[in-house]
């Protein structure tokens, strides 16, 4: 038996939530006005990890702009 690491290749919108420390109406906040893309699958959305780095990108630029 070997010891093989599974890694998620894309996360719902609660994982997504419980990583950025959102709520779930915020993280569907961000996928509607088009700063978190995400992909439908059946009745589900999907979030590939390097979407969710994208978008904090986006808001740590958008923070750094405030400032």
């Amino acid at each position: 038996m070997s010891d093989v690491e599974i890694r998620r290749r894309w996360h719902t919108v609660a994982e997504v939530a419980e990583m950025l420390g959102y709520g779930e109406t915020k993280v569907r906040m961000a996928i509607i006005s088009g700063d978190l893309k995400s992909v439908k699958d059946g009745k589900l959305r999907r979030i590939l990890p390097e979407w969710v780095d994208e978008y904090i990108a986006l808001k740590v630029a958008e923070s750094e702009r405030d400032l």
